[in-house]
């Protein structure tokens, strides 16, 4: 009977969700302007491109918290973000909702590079601070509704819990990871996740759609203006 009342987390789950796809998609076409434009060469290349400084934000280049999240490193890094993106991002998609599902990764990429600016000059580029604050929502949502959602796959949550792990531990050791966008956009995602409402529990009220909506059109306007940033600069 309990499990009668519960919603079954992965009944109805899009294996190629829309809007995850298209972030994905977005990523790798960044990336191939980037290798086309040898942006990889050199840090200072990646810094004219939209790399994430210290100096260069508290110069009033606020739009690096944004235009670092769409950069890469490497073929490895983007791989590696793509496939983590890929799996987190089928699991809050079909939990959020696309709208909001893009409001927690813009917004929990925005947090990672406020804490990755204040513990580390940069350069810094990747979508891992985003990327940490989709696990982070998603062990909230597990978290405060687990008495209403029926896992069929327990494990997805340990291989996401290992995953977090071991980039993390990556970090301590190497100086080319930045943990500090990785425990700013977790921490960023997990409160984010408080606010966001569980479609996959129950559709919006009126109310909070409208809400939803406001938030959708907040994030495009700092994405638009970060883009306008970037051109202008």
């Amino acid at each position: 009977m309990l499990l009668g009342r519960r919603v079954d987390f992965e009944r109805r789950m899009r294996r190629l969700p829309p809007a995850t796809i298209a972030l994905v998609a977005a990523l790798a076409a960044i990336f191939a302007a980037e290798a086309a434009l040898e942006v990889l060469d050199s840090a200072g290349a990646l810094l004219r491109a939209g790399a994430l400084s210290r100096d260069a934000v508290l110069a009033g280049e606020w739009w690096r918290l944004v235009s670092a999240i769409a950069l890469h490193g490497s073929v490895d890094h983007l791989v590696g973000n793509a496939v983590a993106l890929f799996v987190l991002g089928m699991v809050c998609e079909h939990a959020f909702g696309r709208v909001q599902f893009t409001v927690l990764f813009v917004w929990s990429g925005i947090a990672g590079s406020l804490v990755s600016v204040l513990l580390s000059p940069g350069p810094s580029v990747g979508a891992s601070g985003a990327i940490f604050g989709l696990q982070g929502a998603a062990i909230v949502l597990f978290r405060a509704h687990r008495d209403r959602l029926l896992m069929r796959d327990r494990r997805i949550g340990f291989v996401l819990i290992i995953w977090a792990v071991y980039t993390i531990a990556q970090g301590v050791v190497s100086p080319y990871v930045d943990n500090g966008a990785h425990l700013g956009g977790l921490v960023g995602g997990m409160l984010i996740a408080r606010r966001l409402h569980p479609v996959v529990l129950e559709p919006p009220a009126p109310d909070v759609r409208a809400r939803i909506h406001r938030a959708g059109w907040a994030t495009l306007v700092v994405l638009v203006a970060a883009a306008l940033g970037w051109v202008v600069r």
